[in-house]
């Protein structure tokens, strides 16, 4: 999908059938990535709920693809000015002028949506194998954090970096 189309999602293939999903759990996942409110992100204030529309039954997953759609709801397009810092000019010559340019259309920040859904479903499956998953900002803008000892890093420190409002883990830096 695209920025300011009807909506965007996501094709999850050779998931494992039998995998139950928790939502309330899926959604926290993905508020990580909703606009914040202290000027750190964009202003698009969007609700972000995937709808699921396949490969989940009974609260498991099928086997089947599991497709998941988010609509859209507020969109404000600038479709014939190519803004500075975002892919509608080579948006544009990649598609030879027949791509949706409103708001940056596929190359908007918008798509990583369904990406975040994908990731809080898959996040479930593996971690119910023993598997985190995690990371954070290292460097920004000069500004350098803690690293993780790649060698000991530990589910715990994965799992509290989650949790904060800014993913470092020095709140000094």
């Amino acid at each position: 999908g695209e920025s300011h189309g009807r909506g965007i999602g996501v094709v999850l293939d050779n998931l494992p059938a039998g995998e139950p999903l928790d939502f309330e759990e899926i959604g926290k996942f993905m508020a990580r990535r909703a606009a914040k409110k202290d000027g750190t992100s964009t202003l698009r204030l969007e609700k972000d709920l995937p709808e699921v529309l396949s490969g989940f039954y009974e609260g498991r997953t099928t086997g089947t693809p599991l497709a998941a759609v988010i609509f859209n709801a507020e969109q404000h397009s600038i479709s014939h000015i190519a803004r500075p810092a975002h892919a509608d000019y080579t948006g544009f010559l990649r598609y030879n002028g027949a791509n949706d340019p409103r708001g940056g259309g596929h190359f908007s920040g918008r798509i990583t949506a369904p990406l975040v859904f994908a990731g809080a479903v898959c996040a479930q499956i593996l971690k119910r194998r023993g598997i985190t998953t995690g990371a954070h900002i290292r460097s920004l803008h000069g500004i350098s954090d803690e690293a993780f000892d790649p060698m000991n890093v530990s589910a715990g420190q994965l799992e509290a970096v989650k949790s904060r409002s800014f993913p470092v883990l020095s709140d000094e830096a």
